[in-house]
């Protein structure tokens, strides 16, 4: 089929947006291709069309099993087979799953990038028809990215299975350093990135000097109609913030990865329906997000980098309509910033100490447990060894970076059975035991692909049918299990620790200082990039972010708070450039008056020079020295 014919069938679009056609045939061509597109630029379509038109199965590589089951999920709506390979997944079940992709009719194989490296995963892909390997969120590959994951490094060796099949990496955050590495990292046969420009003409960034952030907020929200998302940094923050909106009249409500699946999953469809106008969260809220009428997304705090707040302000204005990107900033934020990178990197000791306990924790003997997984409670875990929650978190985001384990997201998994019987076994069974008959009886009537697959169950839906309590049907299920009638996986909304080497004794765990120190640096540069977004108040915003990701040539916005004062001057952009670079270079060989600085300027009206210069000191380019002369800033 035709890659419009299927953009039409599948997704009922007459056309693709920019880009993506030609990231799609250079995939069918054959070609290793790093595609780079803006958040909200459709990224997916381009991997998923060239798969669809192609015989054979997809292998996606994803670094967030929410992400996965998004994906998963919409492919399934659309009547096309899709599954997923995750953390909380039994042995069994990744076995059943990788039999369906080697012999079945699967088109969409979603896979964490710590399992590519598993022995059972590589057996089973020696034995599938893959036509295309997609590496999502790709910056993960790059210690430069802000989001570093040493077992993406290993995604490279699918090129010994599968030495024929192109690689199509994407991403919406890379720098030029993470370009050029992703390539690197993923042994590309040449050089060959598609790239649609990072700019979002729609959205004015808007940097707000302000102590009440709180009032600020109100008045910003009831100036600004349409719906919002406000982004602060930790749990409790979400739940004051939201109640202070509610209480001033707007409608609001919270959201971060400590809830439920079941209050995430409301308060994320309500926000959705517009039945909630503003969601205040963490940054757990918003990927696999598509909706296009957000018309502000608001920053209580300042982010750990550039690249996760231009990912999370570019949520707004998706259908291409006017949008804000707001950071509310009080000077304070600076040094919270700077003490958060400093509390991201404990010291030596104390990681060691960590991983220690770990094994304590889940009795691991030294030596055992590589890929094994165990579903982590952090804040009983830090309890228990008297450790802070904040600093369990940053010694086990370090050990993952050195690739000692992985700590996945809090994730809803939910029930799952099997049966294990065959269904002759299965009817005697019934027969020796009466009470258990109609308890299975439903299970069956309820649920399809028992004797096949792992199934998702909902163990209150089957005590309502049997007019009893959800304990007793759980109970129930657990007997069953004993008796090996069934496999039952209970549900459980806790993130899962895996062991990606076997467990050494915390004195051989090897933690390169080099390592530790050029990570540490890394982080420090992001953050001087957030605070130079921040506090700068001469340089366009946009032309900032731009610059940030390589787009030096980029013209003023227009329409962001900086250059909204710069409109002001009413001086065309080769005017004030004029001035503005006859100035710096007159001030850097000697301080002037401001009379002799005037009269030096050519061919320019004096009124205009004048404003240039003023709007130069009030943001602090040109400064006075102490014989009141004007001096360039240096």
């Amino acid at each position: 089929m035709d890659i419009h014919q299927i953009l039409l069938k599948y997704w009922g679009y007459n056309g693709f947006r920019p880009l993506q056609e030609d990231i799609i045939n250079s995939a069918l061509e054959g070609k290793d291709t790093l595609a780079l597109l803006p958040t909200g630029g459709g990224k997916s379509i381009c991997f998923q069309v060239p798969a669809l038109s192609k015989e054979g199965i997809c292998v996606v590589i994803s670094p967030l099993i929410a992400l996965m089951k998004d994906q998963v999920e919409n492919l399934t709506k659309r009547g096309i087979k899709a599954v997923a390979i995750y953390s909380g997944m039994t042995s069994r079940e990744i076995d059943i799953t990788l039999d369906n992709c080697a012999y079945g009719d699967v088109k969409f194989l979603y896979v964490s990038p710590e399992r590519i490296e598993t022995e059972i995963f590589k057996e089973r892909l020696k034995k599938m028809n893959v036509n295309l390997f997609a590496i999502d969120e790709s910056h993960c590959i790059s210690q430069w990215g802000y989001d570093f994951r040493p077992s993406y490094l290993n995604i490279s060796h699918l090129r010994e299975l599968k030495p024929d099949i192109p690689f199509l990496a994407l991403t919406a955050t890379a720098t030029p350093e993470v370009v050029e590495d992703i390539q690197k990292q993923l042994k590309f046969k040449q050089a060959n990135v598609l790239q649609k420009s990072f700019e979002r003409k729609n959205i004015a960034y808007v940097v707000v000097h302000e102590e009440d952030k709180l009032t600020r907020l109100v008045k910003i929200l009831n100036s600004i109609k349409g719906t919002s998302v406000v982004y602060v940094n930790n749990r409790k923050r979400t739940k004051d913030v939201a109640y202070h909106l509610y209480q001033n009249g707007i409608s609001a409500d919270f959201y971060h990865a400590g809830l439920t699946n079941e209050e995430r999953n409301t308060k994320q469809n309500n926000w959705i329906n517009n039945n909630t106008r503003v969601i205040v969260s963490t940054n757990a809220f918003g990927m696999g997000i598509d909706k296009p009428d957000v018309r502000t997304v608001v920053h209580m705090d300042l982010p750990s980098s550039l690249e996760a707040y231009f990912q999370e302000a570019g949520r707004a204005g998706r259908d291409e309509q006017k949008a804000y990107g707001i950071l509310l900033l009080e000077e304070n934020d600076r040094l919270n910033l700077e003490a958060n990178i400093t509390n991201s990197f404990p010291d030596l000791e104390t990681i060691k100490n960590t991983y220690q306990a770990l094994a304590n924790y889940f009795q691991i003997p030294i030596g055992s447990a590589l890929n094994e997984s165990y579903f982590f409670d952090i804040a009983d875990f830090s309890q228990q060894y008297n450790f802070k929650a904040f600093t369990v978190f940053h010694c086990l985001k370090f050990l993952e970076k050195e690739g000692y384990l992985y700590l996945s997201e809090a994730n809803h998994n939910p029930s799952r059975i099997k049966f294990e019987l065959n269904k002759a076994d299965l009817y005697e069974f019934q027969v020796k035991n009466p009470k258990y008959d109609s308890f299975i009886k439903t299970i069956l009537r309820s649920y399809a692909g028992l004797f096949e697959n792992f199934t998702k169950i909902n163990e209150f839906e089957i005590a309502k049918r049997l007019k009893t309590t959800k304990d007793k049907v759980v109970d129930g299920l657990h007997y069953l299990a004993k008796l090996e009638v069934i496999s039952y996986i209970e549900q459980t909304n806790l993130p899962q620790l895996t062991y990606l080497t076997p467990r050494l004794e915390s004195k051989s765990l090897y933690i390169s200082k080099q390592h530790y120190h050029d990570r540490k640096e890394i982080a420090v540069k992001k953050m001087e990039s957030v605070i130079y977004y921040a506090f700068s108040k001469h340089k366009c915003r946009s032309q900032i972010l731009l610059s940030y990701y390589g787009e030096k040539e980029s013209y003023r916005c227009g329409i962001c708070d900086v250059c909204l004062e710069r409109n002001k001057l009413e001086l065309s952009d080769i005017e004030f450039s004029s001035v503005s670079d006859q100035l710096k270079k007159l001030l850097k060989e000697q301080p002037l008056s401001i009379t002799d600085l005037v009269n030096s300027i050519k061919k320019v009206k004096e009124d205009k020079t004048i404003k240039v210069i003023q709007w130069l000191m009030e943001n602090h380019k040109i400064i006075t020295n102490d014989k009141n002369l004007l001096e360039w800033r240096k």
